[in-house]
């Protein structure tokens, strides 16, 4: 391009007027996941491509975010009015508008290798269209597919005097790809970058930091300064939180944890936040649930059920909002360094985050992390951490304080003696998160803006080359990641162990293999680290009721050589390095009951298990109401809530979503209660409970007879949920004889 780098245009148009008319109409432009998309020139450069079919635009990406919009009628009056109000002021995507419409032109093909889990079954284009990357090779299949124009979300700010951007969100594979297209330009290729600067996206650290020279244009102006999008908390049921304690009783203190989105993620820190702040509680529910003796050798080989004393760190790809209720609750809090030989001694309890003993300097000799005659390079270790006060100065091998020097020359005891005097309080630079990209509601994105910019260093953002993998930085990432704690979720287990994320046996992708393998490795290979696989025992009701532990399964995300520790509702599964008999029993152990027999017929038929072996009595019961008789008794305590940390979503609107999942699932597993309900409900009167609800979906005064069933679909769907009240009939029911009729 003629232009210099770091450009700054206000006008989306002219902007893509530049592009075109630089890297010509065949455009491949590739962006990151989620939140970190430059909405408004994707936007625009789609226009262009609707407008001029000569221009071949090709879109590289994942989990495109949409606003919800539900399918029937029911869905649309529940959805629309809490889209708009949650999602007010956030831009959509056209061209997913248009694809979820089937209005996609021709000339323009969407990739992703990650989306919305569910959201693309059935739906031909984007199953015929999945990237099924790594989430560390992405960068690397989406050159090869010919990207040569790249854009991302990008927060901005005025340090010292000049502005710096931030990747803020997603520094994942932006980091990478930035690198990679600027050497593609050095060997002459056409490529452009683009970054679009909002100020409502947190600013955030780390490697996250670049200088606009970065990128060759920046759209910065106020109609880039749009609302972010913001995905209300999922509804955490009690299986869920059975599923968290078990994984609560495996997490070590001063260890590390990673941790995915979703209703499993915040029931995993729920518990952890119940073991940390209601310990006796929390020791009393495993008790009951017989969780301490039966995992008695496991939790004290790998876990901890006490409090946290140590603390945290979280090394995840994904920074989300359960992170941020752990820092508030104090567990997040053991800080990490990128000094190897800091780390070192951290790890070996010789030096703390917030405490420089006076033998500091000594202890670095020994492990030779800095010269006996100490360096202007020593120095500005020293002091760049924390280890030696500010305000000093260094000349001549001599440490200025003021006034007074001090000889740089450890060899004399006399100066090391000295030097203890210059010593910091603290270490500085240390961290307690380290995310590749991040994605929450409202709340998440307020604290982060609203923290100093000191406290929110504590989170640093980096890529996913670095925060997935040990590659380049093994020592330092193995001192860091002492302990670790890969918690992933998959659909479907095998009795042997082999794990199904992201794709279903019939070859249908469901969301994409994002970053587990990089995690599973990880685990496999870090020291004392272990990966956990959170699987819910069956999916489904009814008729439709199925087991996701089977004999097998036609699709394989995680191998069987792979295998760690599996945890359901029901019980933990460490199969690490076991022998086959022995993992297929744990796993029919934490299996629903309903399905263990089938499952041990089905295992000794392949000669996996002994023609003589039963299920241990205790494993047994492994039925819903065995959770539920444990853990309701303790949600007036305020624990095990549906949203353990709070909700957009308004009260009615809590009751109305929980009863309309569950009207869906009873459609699907047993459609003859279904219909026996709808019809003694048209025979009854509207109870007044119902009222606020009916309101809520405008159906409260009915104008046609299709309101009118609605109106009754949704009276059945509280009552099927027993979120009715048994009150006097409402006033509606003056027309409730017409209805009945």
């Amino acid at each position: 391009m003629n232009e210099k780098p770091g450009m700054i245009y206000n006008d989306v148009k002219k902007c893509v007027d530049t592009v075109i008319n630089y890297v010509g109409k065949d455009i491949t432009f590739s962006m990151t996941l989620a939140l970190g998309k430059p909405i408004l020139f994707l936007n625009e450069l789609y226009r262009r491509a609707k407008e001029d079919p000569e221009i071949s635009l090709k879109i590289i990406t994942a989990l495109s975010l949409e606003k919800p919009k539900g399918h029937s009628e029911l869905e649309k009056r529940f959805l629309q009015p809490l889209s708009d109000r949650v999602f007010a002021g956030v831009p959509e995507f056209d061209y997913m508008l248009d694809f979820r419409e089937g209005k996609l032109p021709k000339n323009v093909d969407v990739f992703e290798f990650y989306s919305k889990a569910g959201s693309n079954l059935n739906n031909p284009l984007p199953q015929q269209n999945h990237l099924s990357s790594h989430y560390t090779h992405v960068v690397r299949d989406a050159l090869a597919l010919g990207t040569n124009v790249f854009g991302e979300l990008i927060a901005y700010q005025e340090i010292n005097g000049k502005t710096l951007y931030s990747m803020a969100c997603n520094p994942d594979i932006c980091l990478e790809t930035i690198r990679k297209m600027g050497a593609m330009r050095d060997k002459g290729e056409k490529v452009v970058i683009i970054g679009e600067a909002n100020k409502k996206l947190p600013f955030m650290y780390g490697d996250a930091v670049v200088e606009a020279e970065s990128y060759d244009i920046i759209l910065q102006g106020p109609q880039f300064d749009y609302e972010l999008f913001c995905p209300p908390k999922d509804s955490v049921a009690l299986s869920d939180h059975m599923i968290a304690l078990n994984v609560s009783t495996l997490i070590k203190d001063g260890g590390t944890i990673q941790v995915g989105i979703g209703a499993l993620g915040d029931a995993i820190v729920a518990g952890l936040i119940m073991r940390n702040e209601h310990n006796d509680t929390y020791q009393e529910v495993l008790n009951k649930a017989g969780l301490t003796k039966r995992y008695e050798k496991l939790i004290a080989r790998w876990g901890d059920i006490g409090v946290f004393q140590k603390g945290l760190f979280g090394s995840s790809e994904m920074f989300v909002d359960a992170f941020m209720q752990m820092y508030k609750s104090g567990i997040l809090k053991r800080k990490v360094f990128d000094s190897i030989p800091l780390m070192k001694l951290i790890n070996d309890d010789k030096l703390s985050a917030d405490n420089i003993p006076p033998d500091i300097i000594d202890q670095l000799l020994e492990i030779k992390a800095v010269h006996r005659k100490l360096s202007a390079k020593d120095f500005s270790f020293l002091c760049d951490y924390g280890i030696l006060k500010k305000g000093l100065k260094y000349e001549n091998l001599s440490i200025i304080d003021g006034e007074i020097s001090y000889s740089a020359d450890m060899n004399d005891e006399k100066n090391r003696l000295a030097i203890r005097k210059l010593l910091g309080k603290e270490l500085l630079k240390g961290f307690v998160v380290q995310g590749a990209f991040f994605l929450g509601p409202k709340a998440f994105y307020q604290a982060l803006n609203e923290m100093s910019e000191e406290e929110r260093q504590l989170f640093v953002m980096s890529a996913v080359e670095k925060v997935n993998q040990l590659y380049g930085g093994e020592e330092l990432r193995t001192l860091q990641r002492k302990d670790a704690r890969f918690v992933n979720t998959g659909m479907v287990a095998s009795v042997l162990g082999a794990i199904a994320s992201d794709q279903l046996e019939n070859g249908q992708v469901v969301s994409g293999i994002g970053g587990q393998y990089n995690f599973v490795a990880m685990g496999h290979v870090l020291p004392e680290a272990r990966v956990l696989i959170m699987i819910k025992s069956t999916k489904g009701s009814g008729k439709s009721l199925k087991s996701n532990i089977v004999f097998s399964y036609g699709h394989c995300s995680i191998p069987k050589h792979l295998r760690d520790i599996v945890v359901t509702e029901y019980g933990i599964a460490d199969i690490k390095g076991k022998p086959e008999k022995q993992v297929v029993m744990e796993m029919i152990n934490i299996a629903d009951s309903r399905f263990q027999k089938q499952l041990l017929e089905q295992a000794k038929k392949a000669h996996k298990l002994p023609l003589d072996y039963e299920i241990p009595e205790e494993y047994r019961n492994n039925l819903p109401p065995k959770i539920s008789d444990l853990l309701k008794p303790y949600q007036s305590q305020g624990l095990f809530q549906q949203f353990p940390f709070g909700t957009d979503l308004m009260a009615e609107e809590v009751v109305l979503g929980g009863a309309l999942k569950s009207l869906k699932a009873l459609a699907k597993g047993n459609r003859l209660k279904m219909v026996k309900g709808m019809v003694s409900e048209l025979l009854r009167p509207i109870p007044k409970s119902a009222y606020n609800h009916l309101k809520r979906m405008k159906l409260h005064d009915p104008s046609s007879l299709n309101e009118r069933i609605m109106r009754k679909t949704v009276v059945f769907a509280l009552r099927n949920v027993n979120a009715l009240k048994s009150t006097a009939p409402s006033p509606l029911n003056s027309s409730n004889r017409a209805e009945s009729k």
